[in-house]
């Protein structure tokens, strides 16, 4: 079954100024986003959802990842996901697809990641906000690449909706000043390798 798509789109975000100071290298933000029918909507309670991500998660994922990287190339350094289901679907719909591994593979293998993907995952009516958090695709400690994007589409989701988004960076945020997680550990006294004393 493939899936019912109404609108993609594509946000491009370049940085210049921050904070009243020039970027030497402006960074970009990019999310992909797909508008698809719920395919779960109007059935009632339904117990296995595995049919449907298992078709609709490796088309939607393969189609946000070529958007992505259709403007990244082999630059992108940070990566995230996040779904807003309308109102008329469970918040299980949108994590069903986003969670799955039929879905996030598709970008993580794509870029070679070693992190996990980020999410968010929310419930809302058209205009709700979408917000995907991002973190380096190979260092989760990298503090330089905690992002979020920030978006909402005007007309979406529809009760019978889903929109499903991908996110990336090139560069970590702008002017970033906060240090990374490994100097904490070691100021603290901790392994930096074993910062849980496990």
């Amino acid at each position: 079954m493939p899936a019912e798509i109404r609108r993609t789109i594509l946000n491009i975000q370049t940085t210049h100024i921050e904070g009243g100071k020039g970027v030497p290298v402006p960074t970009k933000l990019i999310a992909a986003m797909v508008i698809i029918k719920n395919p779960w909507h109007g059935r009632g309670w339904v117990e296995d959802l595995s049919p449907e991500v298992r078709d609709l998660g490796p088309e939607i994922g393969k189609l946000l990842t070529g958007m992505i990287l259709d403007v990244t190339g082999d630059r992108l350094e940070g990566y995230g996901k996040a779904s807003v289901v309308g109102m008329g679907g469970e918040i299980e719909h949108a994590q069903a697809l986003t969670h799955s591994l039929w879905f996030g593979n598709q970008f993580r293998d794509a870029v070679k990641a070693k992190t996990y993907l980020a999410f968010t995952n929310t419930r809302g009516a058209a205009g709700t906000s979408l917000m995907i958090p991002l973190m380096d695709k190979d260092d989760g400690g990298r503090r330089s690449h905690y992002q979020t994007i920030h978006l909402s589409v005007q007309d979406a989701p529809a009760e019978d909706e889903i929109i499903v988004a991908l996110g990336a960076s090139i560069g970590g945020h702008p002017l970033h000043r906060i240090g990374d997680r490994y100097q904490d550990l070691k100021e603290m006294g901790r392994d930096v390798d074993n910062p849980a004393g496990v």
